[in-house]
This record gives structure tokens, sequence and C-alpha cells, in this order.
């Protein structure tokens, strides 16, 4: 069923945003005057058409679906002779570069404003998100050296609720998470401003040094030693016989530590059980005021994870873990500004992000295919109706900026030979652009199995 669900969440994404970017081109083409003749979703030899409206232009679906364009009368795919002046005039190349630069530069902006439509309906009807509130973690697990995290030597501790990063406000953890990863992508420090229950305002500072050396893959906040702010560890439930309840640890329990190890948290709490098969620990509680040490060796039990299957410690409680949760919903003027907001600072990052691939400041790991989007189409899915179209809104903001690069085959090539035209009033030669075409083409095949080759090995 998984697999279904993500088969179908990826196809109506990426099914989608191929539509609109092409309707975009060909809508522009369209008002532009200019003749289409097919417009198709998908690659390679048609499998369906229909023509319709008063130019006949075929609407069909191709064989391969990872991609679409837009066919229009155009004098470099054959004579056209025998075309009647009036059709003539509306062939592509005897348009003026502005009007073909408008048709080129359609696709891409018709993904932009797709992105802004659903940002700004979710903001508008309000998203729930955990809040600012942070958990953090003192050390690095042994086998990193156990030495303090970033963000505990920076002097940030569970608890605290962070309103700003480097000036700009946070409320949620989204937006913590979203500044943490510009300020390492610019490798600059990031000032933290929290708010600290019964103690005040202060601001805290991580280090440009350890942003900057930062694998951007991933959960960065975490790599800080940042989490999701969570409740106080209390029991919620104890299964009758099993570890927890013969150790007698009961239902209302406040978890202090285990074996002189804080606990901040159910999940920390998880995390220690589960590394503690078979081994007796000292679990200390409050109870109605009392403080109590409770023996209790976690039952040893098998569980798959990415990397096989592994021997984990189970107690048979349950411990409170949801995080605190907010839904902000804004009006429609402060949704579309943030919206616009949201796809430019996602625009400029992508941007850095290919940058710093090109000079090697970033790994080529970062290159994803469609493995690895059909993987987060069908978690977004099951996540929930705001969290997937916030995925197909990524997605069609990274689409846009892909097909801006300045690479042959791509609208950003065409565009670039257009700005050449404009610059120095003649066309770019038909040979130039023939060997253009036929160097840009192998790079994007490089591309795309440099994608597929870091899809698969993400899986295995």
């Amino acid at each position: 069923m998984n697999f279904l669900q993500t088969v179908l969440a990826f196809v109506v994404c990426l099914g989608s945003l191929i539509i609109f970017h092409e309707l975009g081109h060909y809508l522009v083409a369209r008002w532009c005057g200019v003749k289409v003749l097919r417009f198709s979703v998908g690659m390679g030899k048609v499998v369906w058409s229909r023509r319709f409206g008063p130019d006949q232009t075929e609407w069909a679906v191709s064989a391969l679906p990872l991609g679409g364009y837009v066919k229009m009368l155009d004098s470099r795919e054959g004579d056209l002779g025998d075309l009647p002046p009036e059709d003539l005039k509306r062939e592509f190349t005897r348009q003026n570069v502005w009007k073909r630069i408008a048709i080129v530069a359609a696709g891409p902006l018709a993904n932009f404003l797709i992105a802004i439509v659903l940002f700004a309906g979710l903001y508008m009807h309000g998203v729930e998100e955990p809040t600012s509130k942070i958990s953090v973690r003192a050390s690095e697990p042994a086998m990193a050296g156990g030495a303090p995290t970033v963000a505990w030597s920076a002097g940030l501790r569970s608890g605290d609720v962070v309103t700003a990063v480097n000036e700009q406000p946070v409320a949620v953890w989204s937006e913590l998470r979203w500044n943490l990863i510009q300020a390492a992508i610019d490798k600059k420090e990031a000032r933290v401003a929290v708010e600290r229950v019964g103690q005040g305002r202060f601001t805290f500072v991580l280090p440009a040094d350890a942003l900057a050396t930062l694998d951007l893959e991933g959960d960065v906040p975490g790599k800080l030693g940042v989490g999701v702010g969570r409740p106080a560890p209390v029991v919620q439930e104890v299964i009758p016989g099993g570890p927890a309840a013969r150790a007698g640890l009961l239902k209302g329990d406040l978890l202090l530590s285990v074996d002189d190890t804080p606990v901040g948290d159910g999940i920390a709490f998880i995390d220690i059980i589960r590394a503690s098969a078979g081994k007796t620990v000292q679990v200390a509680v409050r109870r109605a005021g009392q403080q109590l040490v409770l023996p209790m060796v976690p039952q040893a039990e098998q569980a798959k994870t990415g990397k096989g299957t592994v021997t984990v410690g189970k107690i048979s409680a349950y411990v409170e873990q949801q995080p605190d949760m907010i839904t902000v919903p804004s009006s429609p003027i402060a949704a579309i500004g943030k919206s616009v907001a949201r796809v430019w600072d996602t625009c400029t990052m992508t941007v850095k992000m290919i940058g710093k691939m090109i000079t090697g400041e970033v790994s080529l790991k970062n290159v994803t295919g469609p493995i690895t989007i059909a993987d987060y189409a069908g978690q977004t899915a099951r996540m929930g109706v705001a969290s997937y179209l916030s995925f197909i809104a990524f997605i069609s903001i990274s689409l846009g900026v892909m097909n801006l690069l300045p690479i042959p085959v791509l609208d950003g090539g065409h565009l670039l030979y257009y700005s050449l035209e404009v610059l120095t009033g003649r066309s770019v030669p038909e040979r130039f652009g023939e060997i253009a075409q036929r160097l840009g083409m192998g790079l994007l095949l490089t591309l795309m199995l440099l994608a597929v080759f870091n899809d698969v090995a993400r899986l295995l």
C-alpha cells in the first residue's frame, strides 16, 4: 500500500507541475500570436492524442513521463514554404526577441507562481507545526567522540523558545530550521535569540566555523545538537507484565534520569532505553513529590531500520512525546507577502547550493533524482495534505530554478541566446547553437545519471 501511495503521490506531484510549466509556455505563445502545434505531457513517442481549438493543436500524452514540451510552428524544424502567409506570420523565429524571451521564460515563471499560490493558501489556512521551543543535546554520541554539541557549547538549553535567528523572526520549528540552513550556506554565524522561562531573554551565537563545516543533507539542526522541544517525560501508560510494570513504574511518573544521565524529554529517554537491551538500568522518577530509583532491565527485541535489523531495548511503557504545536493563520495580503518571500528565499538558497556544488564547497551527494523525490512525495502524502502541498511547492520552485540554468536544451539556455541577441543585435549562429545543444544534452544526461546514482546509494 505504501509503495502504491508513493507512486501515486510522485505521479500527481510531477505530472501536475509539468502541465503547469508547459501551460505557461502555451498560454504566452498564444498571447504572442505564435501557432502551437502540439502540447505534450511526457517525452518520446506519442501514445494518445486529440486535437482541439481553432488551430487544431494536438494535445498528447507521450511514452516517457519525465518531462513535457510545447511544439510551436518553427522554421528550424522543417521547410515552411508551402504555408500560407497568415501562418508564416505566426512562426516562432519571426517574432521579435522580447516575445521569444516571454514565451521561454513563461514556463519557469509558471512554476514560481504555482508555488506562491500553494504557500499562500497554506498560510491563509494555517499549518499546524511544532513551536520554536527546542531541546538541546549536551554531547555527541560516544561514537562521535562525546564532545559537547555546538548548541550546548554556545549556551542554548532545552526549554528555550527561539524568537529570532540573525534578527529574522521565528515562531515555528520550520522557520528556525530554515534560518539555520541559510546561515550554514552563507558560512556566517547564527545569532539565536531565545526566551528562557523565568529568566528572561538571551542571545547566543552559533559560530560561523561550526556552521560552515556542516553537511547540509538531512537534519541540520540535529547536527548542531538542536531538536524539537518536547514536554517533560511523563509516563502515559504501563503495560502489565512488561519490564516497566515489574520494576514498579506507574502512570503519571515523571522520568528524571537513567543511570544518572538526565532525560529532558520522552525521546531522550527512549533513546537510552533502546541502547540498553538486556542491561540493568537505574531509572530515577518523581512520584507524588518524592524521588524514587527503579532498577529495570529493558527487554531485547529485533527491530528493522534503514541499515538492517538491530537489537533494541523495550520496557513496554508509553511516554509523552508530542511537541507543543501551533497554528498561525495569516490574512490574504500577509499570506501572499510571506509566500513570495518564501519562494524568493528558496530560489536564492537553491542557486547558492548549486554554486557551492560547482566550486566543490558542497558535496555532489546533495544532487537528488526521481527516486528520492518519489520517496519524499510518499512520506509527505502520508503526513497530511499540508505537508504534501508544501512539498509540491518546493519541487515546483526547484523545477523553475533548474530550468533557468544557462544550459542549452533548457529554458535558461534559450534565454541566454536571446539575451546575447539583445546585446549584439543579431541571433546566435545556427552552427554554434547545434554544438551547444549537444554539449547541453551531454551535461544534462550526466546530471541525471549522478542524481540516479545518489538515489540508489541512499537506498543502499
